[in-house]
């Protein structure tokens, strides 16, 4: 008998699939040339967390004596990495002929890189002294041989290697750190033309005339990428210990993991490439050749100037700034009228932040409660929870420490919270918490009155102008009462299980959106209308695929909206012919999580800060909503149905998992969500009149989960086609 078709994609795999799609808005040409390089720089930048993190945790894998299989896949550590790697060089010389493509490009705006294999002489008599006058002080060379040891290298940082012949001495190598100090990209002015140099090619050609006294044999520039997937050793909990101070020893160990991946520019000579294989132990499947930079982080830099270098907007996309609230607009007032729902990039979070500095001088306030994973470096969220403090309220912060790469500004953060004397926690042991959630706690009359909002991002004034997400605020008493219960769990280490409104993984959030699948699948079964509609960054839980599965087979319509990570196949015969996945890659990084069943007045719509990944579901303390409000309910699903019309940015997957770009149809106007969503959010910041509002009887919050229907209408609202309109994203990723 024939083995039916999986519908899994190696989560590895589904991932590098997704870094193409943003490596492919390089080449794009309806994209501005200076955006195009900007997701070159993202692609790269995308790549080197996935070797800190992915690969590395592969490889620590294959240490372990019981190296089990990946759950989905059923692949093992070893068969992974050795799945990854040709995957990986294809998709480096790719992003080596789009750079190329692009330098061209650029010579034609005014804009030649230097190429110092073809200098005149007035050039190399320039760069030369340049080199000798500015760089050549600050270099700090060292020699390897039989009484020099090898040095220790850096993660990220870039070297220029030379094989090394001495009479006396023989074969040795001299190694040359391109130190971080140095501006990454050198700008002279040529004429007309202004002329670009990156340091580290301006440093592999003079290098060689650091070792005067021996002869340069080969040479070249290379880099390395080290393991970064460090975890809390629980030997380490000692109860005397601050966990800010574990988790600074953890930064410093991270430092020194082993290396995972070697990239050589432009390629390594043999003999170069074998000491170094064998000094940091990676395998020559993981050592890449490559002509465009090591660290594409430069490329930000030349865009950044560029920009700035006169008028040059037709190489950028046009201007589009979070809207600002009208004049007179009070979040802390309106949500006393009437739940808010808050959109970015496209309205600002100011009336959020003027929201928190309301609340930190009403005196009727008694507590401020937040959940912090990512904060910027000069968050004003922050200071206004600092400021609430200083003005006697109880303020409680729940600071995720191990919110990876972001580790040291939460422990600067948490610092500077506990010394205005808030009350700092660091969550589970065994469990990030990863929600988006914050508590207004007021005393009127002798009673207790919640404001509650809650997110699918984070707490970050940066990205919430680059990440499209969600804010749901609103004074519904039994939103609150669930919010201050998951607060309380929090705070004692207790995980929260009984809940009504809203979700709270890892006890209350799979099961319910399961119970959701299965109500579709019975209406399906019973030849009644039944649609899912799920909207997130990354899915690859094997309950959730296989609900999906169960759902399609029964006739249910599901359409996915997963930009990154996507482990099940849309279109397999009798598994997921009735699925329907897309990715939407573009100026902004979809972040937010729409999760809505059924149609009409019997549709239930959630938003969550939680994926579909494992992690998310079983490991993490993630938080949702049930979305009752039908205005808000219907505007919720406006966004789903607007981006499954999106003819610019979307990709659909095919039934072999391979990505094709969503194409108008003939006579069709062009759809781009994202900078529809200009237009369809204009209107967002709803004022109305005050009026009273009927009294919400509060619910017992250990009572069960019962999912009921919003019972008015939410039927779809589509946008006009007529639409408005940079996406940092790698970490965020999450």
């Amino acid at each position: 008998m024939e083995k039916p078709e999986s519908i899994f994609i190696n989560r590895e795999l589904s991932w590098l699939d997704f870094d193409s799609r943003v490596l492919a808005l390089a080449k794009e040409k309806n994209v501005p040339l200076g955006e195009r390089l900007k997701f070159a720089a993202i692609f790269g930048s995308n790549m080197d967390e996935f070797f800190m993190v992915r690969v590395g945790s592969l490889y620590d894998q294959t240490l372990l004596k019981n190296n089990k299989p990946d759950i989905v896949t059923h692949m093992t550590a070893s068969e992974q990495i050795a799945a990854i790697t040709p995957r990986v060089a294809e998709l480096q010389a790719k992003c080596d002929k789009y750079f190329q493509h692009l330098v061209d490009l650029l010579a034609d705006a005014g804009y030649k890189k230097v190429d110092f294999n073809k200098l005149s002489k007035q050039q190399d008599h320039f760069w030369k002294t340049y080199f000798q006058r500015e760089l050549l002080p600050l270099l700090s060379p060292q020699i390897v041989d039989s009484r020099h040891p090898f040095p220790f290298l850096n993660n990220k940082d870039i070297y220029y290697i030379a094989q090394l012949y001495n009479k006396g001495d023989g074969v040795s190598f001299g190694i040359v750190p391109v130190s971080n100090r140095f501006e990454r990209v050198l700008f002279v002015k040529d004429g007309e033309m202004t002329c670009f140099a990156f340091i580290e090619e301006l440093v592999a050609r003079y290098a060689s005339t650091i070792f005067s006294t021996s002869t340069v044999q080969k040479e070249c520039l290379f880099r390395v990428t080290r393991n970064a997937d460090i975890t809390v050793d629980e030997g380490m909990m000692d109860h005397d210990i601050d966990f800010r101070d574990v988790m600074s020893e953890l930064l410093k160990k991270r430092r020194k993991l082993a290396a995972v991946r070697l990239q050589f520019w432009p390629e390594a000579p043999q003999e170069i490439a074998k000491f170094l294989r064998e000094k940091l132990v990676v395998p020559a499947s993981r050592c890449y050749a490559q002509t465009s930079p090591l660290d594409t982080g430069c490329l930000f830099k030349l865009s950044s100037r560029i920009a700035n270098d006169g008028d040059h907007s037709e190489m950028f996309y046009p201007a589009a700034k979070p809207m600002q609230a009208p004049a007179g607009y009070d979040l802390y007032t309106e949500v006393r009228k009437h739940d808010v729902l808050l959109a970015y990039p496209y309205q600002s979070i100011r009336p959020f932040i003027r929201m928190l500095l309301r609340a930190g001088a009403d005196p009727n306030v008694v507590s401020i409660k937040m959940t912090l994973y990512r904060m910027a470096s000069d968050s004003q969220i922050v200071g206004a929870l600092i400021n609430a403090a200083e003005n006697g309220k109880e303020v409680v912060a729940m600071v995720e420490l191990r919110a990876r790469f972001d580790e040291q500004n939460n422990i600067d953060w948490s610092k500077q919270l506990q010394d205005a004397g808030c009350t700092v926690l660091y969550g589970f042991d065994d469990y990030k918490v990863h929600s988006k959630l914050t508590l207004i706690t007021s005393r009127v009359d002798g009673k207790y009155h919640y404001l509650t909002q809650i997110g699918t991002g984070n707490y970050n004034e940066k990205t919430s102008e680059l990440y499209t997400d969600l804010s749901f605020i609103t004074t519904r008493q039994e939103i609150g009462e669930e919010a201050s219960a998951v607060f309380n769990n929090m705070a004692l280490q207790r995980l929260t299980s009984e809940v009504n409104t809203m979700l709270v993984a890892p006890l209350h959030f799979k099961t319910v959106l399961l119970e959701e699948m299965d109500r579709q699948i019975a209406l399906a079964m019973q030849g009644k209308p039944a649609s899912i509609i799920l909207k997130n960054n990354s899915i690859n839980d094997p309950q959730i695929i296989a609900k999906i599965s169960e759902a399609s087979c029964a006739g249910v319509r599901v359409d996915m909206i997963v930009r990154g990570i996507c482990c099940v196949r849309a279109g397999v015969p009798g598994r997921t012919e009735n699925v329907h996945i897309r990715s939407i890659v573009g100026r902004y990084l979809e972040h937010s999580r729409i999760y809505c069943f059924g149609n009409g007045d019997e549709m239930r719509i959630y938003i969550a800060s939680g994926d579909f990944l494992t992690r998310n579901t079983e490991r993490r303390v993630e938080v949702g909503v049930r979305v009752d409000d039908p205005a808000i309910a219907k505007k919720l699903r406006g966004i789903l149905d607007l981006q499954l019309r999106d003819t610019v940015n979307a990709r659909e997957m095919q039934p072999d998992g391979t990505y094709t770009k969503v194409k108008p149809a003939p006579g069709q106007f062009p759809v781009d969500s994202q900078m529809a969503m200009f237009g369809y959010f204009k209107d967002g910041f709803e004022m109305e009149p005050a009026k009273p509002k009927p009294q919400a009887t509060a619910k017992v919050v250990a009572k069960k989960a019962t999912a009921k229907p919003v019972g008015r209408q939410t039927t779809s609202l589509r946008p006009s086609r007529s639409g408005l309109w940079q996406n940092l994203f790698g970490r965020g990723k999450k």
